[in-house]
């Protein structure tokens, strides 16, 4: 009987298989093909030209671009074992016969001819750096969790190759027999150390492996000052010139990314800045008074907050000596400028009121905060966040308001400082400090607001950095995305962005799904299921402001490697500049259904008409074969004169 069964199955199987092999192609690629081939079996040059300057929207030079392109998909189409026409007989007839539709069909999903993105840079990166979304990691020197993980350079170097832009560093004194006398660590926890040097020279491999723009380090300083100008030698012999040294310590405006392009840069809180906020905080904290949660649960994690030293008295004041030895703008005998003179973007204290910094052009810098101090003075949509800045400022003498007269609800007073500062500074979002799984946050939470570097743990896998990887798909990968102009500028009546407030529809996407193909060729046959083929279904959503966000999904398509959907989603955005689509397909299941493949992709970049749509594992790489077959269609609706406040 059981013999009996297993033969029932599998030519249940088998005949499963069969049927799924002979699936109809949608009727709009059908249709399509019949408009632009004229009605004919065939579509000739001068035809699938006309498709694709007109139907695509792509601009190619003319006939030696299309043959160029058609030759490249001849040598792609020979080499797929996913094709399941003629491959050996299209070279020979396409110049007297032209493409059949199942070869135009093939020729879509080609991911090389029909990328639902431009894989160039074409974002204006003459701004300044503040202007731009920055592809930012989290400790990114870490294997796996906070707590007890081993420390090394691969987790940089691959973040590297992914294109991340701002690589953080935790710099402690070493007691090893090491001559440099400096490790990266997550200090106070388990987790193991590894040398600086080691980290420094991966960066210079890789830090352009991906991307030409700067690569950022911004480092967490637990050093004293002969060790900081142990560090600047290092950086000095290893990157050379490389290294970006600023010709002044307070600069007006950050450097554009193009100007900076195979440059490293430093972002820490320069030295003397650092012994006396540990002052202004001795001085302002009682002798009981704790530190914020995050910085209790990590210790002193943060260099760019209101730190102390931990060194005592004696310490600080040999430390005190030391940086006023270095403090000079004059070169070591090996031509290195000391260390503060290697900071570019500046972390911690600002002086005067918050009115006179929204005016002043002299000094730009960079401010963090913690996931979990945004979050909650997001969801209050004030009261909250006022509160932690007007401790934050009090302790660097600064008032919030400056006891001017101010008629905005305390949620707008929120917006407005958040939002006027990242018009000209850097704000930094990082995961709160009880991710010890090395999760990450929502990162829209930050770039709502105009922060710039949202820091994620990149080796924490899950939706969140799935989103992270599809913001940064924009601008040819590049690493450096351009900000909306609402969030960059003041609005006329000054207005800042406000993205809790519902605004009316800007623009309507469509989104039709129409196949998906290649998982025979990625995944074993008893994957999914042991004696059927998979039952795939596809889930189509929007991430972005909280008025954008829907989730839909289409029918399951049950017994087939090769899934056609056939399906339109209509996705109202108000705000599309932060949208993003984010794309799973799934295998139905009795019990939990099985991850099929997943990708992200920012709306603003989606180019028009049928796109072939590759699909990643759940860790962000690109499988092999895998992709669907899609169209999208933008239509802009005539509301120029919306206030986004």
């Amino acid at each position: 009987m059981k013999i009996e069964a297993f033969k029932i199955k599998m030519l249940n199987f088998l005949t499963k298989r069969e049927k799924a092999c002979k699936a109809e192609h949608p009727s709009d690629l059908k249709e399509a093909f019949s408009k632009f081939a004229r009605g004919g079996s065939q579509m000739n040059k001068d035809q699938l030209l006309r498709f694709i300057v007109e139907h695509q929207g792509d601009n190619i030079g003319g006939e030696e671009d299309l043959d160029k392109i058609v030759e490249s998909f001849l040598v792609a189409r020979s080499c797929s074992s996913s094709s399941r026409t003629r491959s050996a007989r299209f070279p020979d007839v396409y110049n007297k016969q032209g493409l059949t539709l199942n070869d135009f069909v093939d020729f879509l999903l080609l991911h090389d001819f029909n990328a639902a993105l431009n894989d160039k840079v074409h974002h204006d990166m003459n701004a300044p750096m503040s202007h731009y979304f920055m592809y930012t990691g989290h400790n990114s020197y870490l294997t796996g969790n906070q707590f007890t993980s081993e420390s090394s350079d691969e987790p940089i170097i691959e973040a590297l190759k992914q294109g991340v832009r701002v690589i953080e560093l935790d710099l402690w004194p070493s007691k090893s027999s090491t001559k440099d006398g400096i490790k990266v660590v997550h200090g106070r926890t388990f987790t193991t150390p590894v040398a600086l040097r080691t980290c420094l020279k991966s960066i210079k491999k890789y830090a352009f492996y991906k991307s030409d723009y700067p690569v950022i380090l911004t480092l967490e300083d637990h050093l004293k000052p002969k060790h900081q100008d142990k560090f600047a030698e290092m950086a000095f012999e290893i990157f050379g010139e490389m290294l970006y040294c600023p010709k002044t310590e307070s600069l007006t405006e950050f450097p554009s990314p193009e100007s900076l392009k195979k440059r490293i840069i430093i972002s820490t809180k320069p030295p003397k800045e650092f012994q006396q906020s540990d002052s202004i905080s001795k001085s302002k904290a009682g002798p009981n008074q704790c530190e914020t949660p995050d910085e209790e649960f990590w210790g002193l994690e943060l260099s760019d907050s209101v730190s102390k030293l931990t060194e005592d008295k004696g310490n600080a004041r040999d430390a005190d000596r030391e940086n006023i030895n270095t403090s000079n703008n004059i070169p070591n005998k090996q031509g290195v400028l000391p260390y503060k003179h290697l900071i570019t973007i500046h972390g911690g204290k600002t002086k005067g009121s918050i009115k006179d910094q929204l005016k002043d052009d002299t000094k730009v810098k960079r401010l963090s905060l913690s996931e979990k101090k945004l979050k909650s003075a997001s969801e209050s949509h004030g009261a909250d966040l006022i509160r932690y800045l007007s401790n934050l400022f009090e302790r660097y003498h600064i008032s919030i308001l400056d006891n001017t007269h101010c008629t905005l609800t305390q949620g707008l007073i929120e917006i407005v400082i958040l939002s006027r500062f990242t018009q000209k500074n850097i704000l930094r979002v990082y995961p709160k400090g009880e991710r010890v799984k090395s999760s990450n946050f929502r990162p829209h939470l930050g770039w709502m607001y105009g922060a710039q570097m949202v820091a994620f743990n990149m080796q924490g896998h899950g939706k969140s950095l799935r989103l992270m990887q599809g913001m940064f798909r924009a601008n040819g990968g590049c690493g450096y995305v351009k900000k909306p102009e609402f969030i960059i500028r003041t609005l006329p009546h000054d207005e800042v962005f406000d993205p809790k407030k519902q605004l009316p529809v800007k623009e309507i996407l469509r989104v039709k799904v129409y196949k998906g193909d290649g998982w025979n060729l990625d995944f074993s046959p008893t994957h999914f299921d042991r004696f059927s083929p998979p039952d795939f279904y596809t889930k189509v959503c929007i991430v972005g402001v909280p008025s954008d966000c829907v989730k839909k999904k289409t029918s399951v398509n049950t017994d087939t490697w090769y899934p056609v959907w056939d399906e339109e989603f209509k996705f109202e955005l108000r705000v599309p500049e932060l949208a993003l689509l984010w794309i799973e397909v799934k295998d139905r299941d009795k019990g939990k259904d099985d991850f099929a493949g997943q990708t992200c992709l920012p709306v603003s970049e989606l180019r028009q008409g049928f796109r072939s749509v590759p699909l990643f594992d759940p860790k962000g790489k690109k499988l092999n074969s895998v992709k669907l077959l899609m169209r999208f269609k933008i239509e802009t609706l005539n509301n120029l004169s919306i206030s986004l406040i």
